[in-house]
């Protein structure tokens, strides 16, 4: 993939041109799958099952029902010159590897300097979700959600760090539990200024505190 890729070209890449298959021949689908791991999909435990995973699939996948632009759509220029680092840390990460459909689950770290606009940062969690959601590959994620914030919001730097246990090796394969990927991407400030990347690292880093929503 092309990292410098603008960013509503990445926010539509992974969206299939294809026609969306049927609520009932993707239950069909399912059912089949039962039938291949060695189960009986007609027996009681089972019958909705078909249903429960077909519904699943769409809150797993909605992101593929986002743009991720759209969402940084509105700004504010009302910050009394605040020009210092904003970060959103441990957002909680949920997505699934493209490779075995087994969950990703971790924690993703964003941050930007502002070049006379914020964005209210929900908006930042969402787009981490709007392309969570998505069948992926870690570094991939890292670099979209990294790209998207540096195109759409034109900020001084951007920063974004991955934390994720991909369960696709730790409960099969290597059986490696335990283990964590750690990904990252330095956009402007971040990659340019050692000092200001050093700040974010150790702001991420710094111990969680008792700050109450």
């Amino acid at each position: 993939m092309n990292i410098q890729t603008p960013a509503r070209q990445l926010g539509e890449a992974h969206a299939s041109t294809l026609p969306r298959p049927t609520r009932e021949e993707a239950e069909s689908a399912i059912r089949t799958l039962l039938l291949w791991a060695g189960d009986d999909p007609n027996r009681e435990g089972l019958l909705d099952t078909p249903k429960r995973v077909a519904k699943a699939y769409r809150e797993w996948f909605c992101g593929y029902e986002e743009d991720p632009v759209e969402l940084l759509a509105r700004s504010f220029e009302e910050t009394d010159g605040y020009d210092e680092m904003v970060l959103l840390r441990d957002i909680r990460l949920e997505s699934t590897c493209e490779h075995h459909m087994a969950p990703i689950l971790g924690r993703v770290h964003v941050a930007y300097l502002p070049n006379g606009r914020v964005v209210g940062i929900s908006k930042l969690a969402r787009v981490v979700d709007a392309y969570a959601k998505r069948l992926q590959i870690q570094e991939k994620l890292t670099a979209q959600i990294a790209n998207t914030l540096n195109d759409v919001l034109k900020p001084k730097g951007v920063a974004v760090v991955v934390e994720a246990a991909h369960q696709c090796m730790t409960t099969r394969g290597v059986h490696k539990p335990g283990v964590t990927m750690v990904t990252s991407r330095m956009l402007g400030a971040f990659r340019d200024d050692p000092s200001t990347r050093r700040e974010f690292l150790s702001m991420v880093a710094a111990p969680r505190g008792g700050a109450e929503g």
